[in-house]
């Protein structure tokens, strides 16, 4: 198996973070070890990243009190050459997410509550904003929900509506975008959680019927059928862990075959793991990561990386095909402020 490149985001001094930028680390698909490469890009607290589908290129939000977001082409080395970088129009970016066809870039702003649109050019170069959509309202928790917080951005991979995911409004947002002036189209109603669930992030299962919403402020996991026209109907709740103390439910994702669903749990230091052979997600097994605050991972090959923001590691699992239950590999990577991998 020949080794890849994984790009690590974090916090840099502009957003209280330790990190300089943009790391690169090569990836050994056999193992799973990292070995860092360095700072790639210096850039002020590029706290998610996403890559373009068709095009080397990699994007990244710069989560600052206005916004920017950054493009970069990717070197075979992992090396990045910048692209252009533009203001989001809201304060906090914190997620973003490119169209399926490639065509368009979508930003969540997080501190301005709205969802910025971008057009990309044959080179995934993003242009001028083609629209940003401003969420209105507010939770009952006055300190984290005093008016609107998107946290997420989810394209449907089959062409339907995009999800946008409010913590501040406890709400997800249905959109249509206008591909000829790129601006988005809301599809009524928006679809509304428990009060004081607080949405931070949403899975989608690959056969396109399901997906689950990760609840950041009431430590929840919902579940959902997806229907062809893009709604969401809510098929139940359950607890995203059985620990006792700070709770706080941060990245969700299904794993590559379907049969698992994975949810970091900050305060307590954990990765839930859920099995979807019913109904509801059926806790299986809750893993320590080590450190915690695992503010995201991601799932590739066998192995499951972690990133723990306050610890400043990345930690490896290798993930047992048959359980689902992920098994601490190696030693924790030093990484300052990591929030986001790439692999």
């Amino acid at each position: 198996m020949t080794a890849t490149i994984v790009h690590i985001g974090g916090y840099t001094a502009a957003g209280g973070g330790r990190g300089d930028g943009i790391v690169a680390a090569r990836r050994d698909p056999r193992t799973g070890a990292l070995t860092p490469l360095g700072t790639v890009a210096v850039t002020p607290s590029p706290s998610f990243l996403v890559r373009h589908p068709t095009l080397p290129v990699l994007y990244a939000v710069n989560e600052l009190p206005e916004g920017e977001v950054s493009a970069f082409r990717t070197g075979e080395r992992g090396e990045l050459t910048p692209l252009g970088v533009r203001p989001t129009g809201g304060a906090e970016p914190c997620h973003l997410a490119v169209a399926p066809d490639g065509r368009h870039l979508f930003v969540a702003n997080y501190g301005g509550g709205s969802v910025a649109v971008f057009p990309l050019d044959p080179a995934g170069v993003p242009g001028e904003r083609s629209d940003l959509v401003v969420h209105q309202g507010h939770g009952p928790d006055p300190e984290r929900q005093e008016k609107a917080h998107t946290h997420m951005v989810s394209p449907d991979p089959e062409g339907g509506p995009l999800l946008a995911v409010d913590l501040g409004t406890d709400s997800v947002y249905r959109y249509d975008l206008d591909a000829a002036s790129g601006r988005l189209v809301p599809r009524a109603p928006q679809v509304r959680t428990a009060p004081g669930t607080g949405p931070r992030h949403l899975a989608r299962h690959p056969d396109g019927r399901r997906c689950w919403l990760a609840g950041e402020l009431d430590g929840t996991v919902t579940a959902y059928e997806l229907t062809p026209e893009g709604a969401l109907h809510q098929r139940g709740r359950v607890d995203a862990s059985e620990r006792t103390g700070h709770v706080q439910p941060s990245e969700i994702a299904v794993g590559p075959d379907g049969r698992f669903l994975y949810v970091g749990i900050r305060g307590v230091g954990t990765v839930s793991v859920f099995a979807l052979d019913g109904e509801l997600p059926r806790l299986v097994a809750e893993v320590a990561t080590g450190g915690e605050w695992p503010r995201h991972f991601v799932l590739t090959g066998e192995h499951l990386y972690v990133a723990d923001e306050r610890a400043d590691m990345i930690r490896v699992f290798w993930v047992d095909p048959d359980s689902g239950v992920p098994e601490a590999v190696g030693e924790p990577v030093p990484v300052p402020s990591p929030t986001c991998v790439l692999p």
